[in-house]
Order: structure tokens, then C-alpha cells, then sequence
């Protein structure tokens, strides 16, 4: 899930926003400033879809919360966080790798539903409270609502069905158990594919009774699920598949760099850098990488800016993934589907010794399927 624009940063952490984010404020505004006319009648409509609108707002912050206890929790784990991102369904914490033991796993995946139970908690105090002072009245009912859908959202995440986190629970429990992640992984993801279907099913019940949106959003849910939960297992077998392979393995060796003071123009003409790869990468006069120029980036940039040297159009350095060569390949995945290039510069010695794309985890990935002996080729 891509960000479609940024918050900024907390905590070091990068904060993003999916355009569909604009659809569930709506749905949760009109929800709580449909419910308000009914206890607090006679009031003008606006106080209603303020209200509406400014208890989801909070919402989601309470969401951008439970994520960023994940993220918190994962990097004292000796876990990177890449970002967060809020969307549709919620948020997604992306963690650069796995977790190192199955303690590490329940620190992590269950700080979240105890961040979400203690501020619906939280809520349920301060409502307590202004009614007290101030008798029952639209800020009341707001803060009620926000303490019941917190703890709704903490006991529906601690379902222990993968991706919930429950379903990291349940991994980290099996895990312990058995020794295997794989087999941990796949014990999670099929709960989390039962219980997508199961919502679904739901959802088609709710559908003939009457219940047309209830019904809607369940489907989408168990949905989301389903596909969430494949998605996990399939990552989780093509890390086993591929642990043990080094970046060297699958990396395109010496690759045709381009000097950074070569125009836009001049890198667009030149012979070396027409017709073979989409992007290359930029190197500074004593060759040490300072990023990579798209192909189709430099192509686009208007006819007055191509007398500007390519760094002006290059992704830098800081944007793309540099291991080193003998790095493990399966550690470089994460890294390498956030990258903007989806591409990764291998680094040996302060100089460019490979380039690693999405097609070569495709290619390396394909001939090991059919052949164990891959492990043991040199290029």
C-alpha cells in the first residue's frame, strides 16, 4: 500500500496517507453525525457534521497511535520501521524484516490492541467526566463513541488470524512451539483466510436480510483478509526459498554507471545508455554511487532543464537500497519493493558492484524452484 502524500515524520518515522483514508473519514463522519440528532435533537446540522468530522479525525490519530506503538516497539526489537501509512481499512506499520524470536514477535504485535484498548479506555473516562461536569451534550456522546470503536478495534485485532495482530500472536505461539516460521506463517495465514471468508459470508447474510452497508463492509473486509493473509504466506515461502542466496547471486554484475556531470541531454544521446537497461546508476568523479537516473524520468524532463546535470533528475542514493554483496538476498526484499526504483545498488568497497531488480528475484526465484543446484552456481 503506497502513500499517496506525507505527513512527515514521527519519531524518525515516515507518516503517509493513501487517498482512500478521505472515504472511511467520510463513512465514520456521517456514521457518528447521523447517530447525534437522535439523543441531542434541536441543535443547527453543522454542530452535527463538526462533531461527525472531528471524532473521526481523532479516530484516525487513534489509529496512527496503535500503528506507531508497533513501529516503537519493533525498532527496540532490533526491527527497522520503512513507514507507516493510513488507508481505507486502517494502517500499516512496514517492518524491514522479520522478527528475530517469538518474544520479540508478541512485544510487538501485541502492543498494538493494548495501545487501542487503553485509549478507549481513555475516552470512556473523559466522557465519564464531562458528563459529570457538564451534564450529557454533543462532546459526551463524541467521546462515548470514540471509547467504544477503540476497544472494538483492540478486540478485533487480537482475533488470532494473520494479519491481525492476533494472528501475530498466534504465529509467535506456534512458532515457539514448533521451531518453524514457515510452519508458524502458514498456520496464521490460513486462520486469517477462514476468518475472511467467514466475514464474507456475513456479509452476504446481512445483504439478503436488508442490511446493505453492514453487509457491504464485511465482504470488503473478510475481502481484504483473504488477500492479506495469501499475500503473508506467499512472502513467508519466498523467504525460505531463498534464504541462504547472497545479493551477489542474483545481482546484474558490473553495470554501465553514468558520470554526474553528464547532462540530461547528453546521458538521453549517448549510445552506451540507449537500449539496454530502464535506469542506471549515478556515480561522482572518484565513482563512489550517489543515485540512479531512470531512463523514462530523464526522457520527460522538459527541453529547457536537459542542459542540467542528471543529478537533477536522479532518485538519490538515500532513496535506494545499497547492500553489500554478500548481504542475504531475502533481507533486501523489503527494502527493495519500498524503493521508488525497485531497484537496489549492490556496494562493495565504496563502488558500485551490482544492480538488483524486481525481475531478478523473479529470475533467481523461478530457477530454484526448479532446480536446487542454483544455490551452489558463481557468476
Amino acid at each position: 500500500m503506497k502513500a499517496t502524500f506525507s505527513l512527515g515524520r514521527v519519531a524518525g518515522i515516515r507518516i503517509g496517507v493513501h487517498w482512500s483514508v478521505l472515504v472511511i473519514l467520510l463513512v465514520l463522519a456521517f456514521g457518528l453525525a447521523g447517530r447525534l440528532p437522535d439523543a441531542y435533537p434541536d441543535r443547527p446540522p453543522w454542530q452535527y457534521w463538526l462533531t461527525g468530522l472531528l471524532g473521526a479525525l481523532v479516530f484516525l490519530l487513534s489509529l496512527l497511535a496503535h500503528e506507531l506503538s508497533h513501529a516503537l516497539v519493533a525498532r527496540r526489537n532490533g526491527v527497522d520501521v520503512d513507514d507507516i501509512t493510513l488507508w481505507l481499512l486502517g494502517g500499516i506499520a512496514r517492518l524491514k524484516s522479520e522478527a528475530p524470536t517469538p518474544a520479540a514477535e508478541v512485544r510487538i504485535a501485541g502492543v498494538g490492541p493494548l495501545v487501542s484498548l487503553l485509549l478507549g479506555v481513555l475516552f470512556g473516562l473523559l466522557a465519564g467526566l464531562f458528563a459529570a461536569l457538564d451534564g450529557a451534550g454533543l462532546a459526551v456522546e463524541t467521546l462515548a463513541w470514540l471509547a467504544g470503536i477503540n476497544i472494538l478495534l483492540a478486540v478485533f485485532n487480537a482475533l488470532p488470524a494473520a494479519p491481525l495482530d492476533g494472528g501475530r500472536l498466534l504465529r509467535a505461539v506456534v512458532w515457539r512451539r514448533t521451531g518453524s516460521p514457515l510452519r508458524a506463517t502458514a498456520v496464521a495465514t490460513g486462520a486469517g483466510r477462514a476468518l475472511g471468508w467467514v466475514l464474507i459470508g456475513g456479509g452476504l447474510y446481512l445483504f439478503l436480510i436488508g442490511a446493505l452497508f453492514s453487509g457491504f463492509w464485511l465482504v470488503i473486509l473478510g475481502w481484504f483478509l483473504i488477500a492479506m493473509a495469501t499475500a503473508e504466506g506467499g512472502q513467508a515461502k519466498l523467504r525460505e526459498l531463498l534464504s541462504g542466496v547472497a545479493v551477489r547471486q542474483a545481482m546484474g554484475h558490473d553495470p554501465v554507471t553514468v558520470p554526474a556531470s553528464l547532462t540530461v541531454a547528453q546521458f538521453l544521446t549517448a549510445p552506451e545508455y540507449r537500449y539496454r537497461h530502464s535506469a542506471f546508476p549515478v556515480v561522482d568523479a572518484e565513482q563512489h554511487p550517489v543515485g540512479l537516473v531512470p531512463v523514462k524520468t530523464a526522457a520527460e524532463a522538459p527541453e529547457a532543464t536537459r542542459s542540467a546535470p542528471v543529478t537533477s533528475v536522479m532518485i538519490p542514493i538515500e532513496d535506494i537500497p545499497t547492500p553489500h554483496p554478500d548481504d542475504p538476498l531475502v533481507g533486501v526484499l523489503p527494502e527493495l519493493d519500498a524503493s521508488p526504483a525497485h531497484r537496489a545498488l549492490a556496494v562493495e568497497d565504496g563502488r558500485v558492484a551490482g544492480v538488483l531488480t524486481s525481475s531478478d528475484i523473479s529470475r533467481v526465484t523461478t530457477w530454484l524452484a526448479s532446480s536446487s543446484s542454483w544455490r551452489h552456481r558463481t557468476f
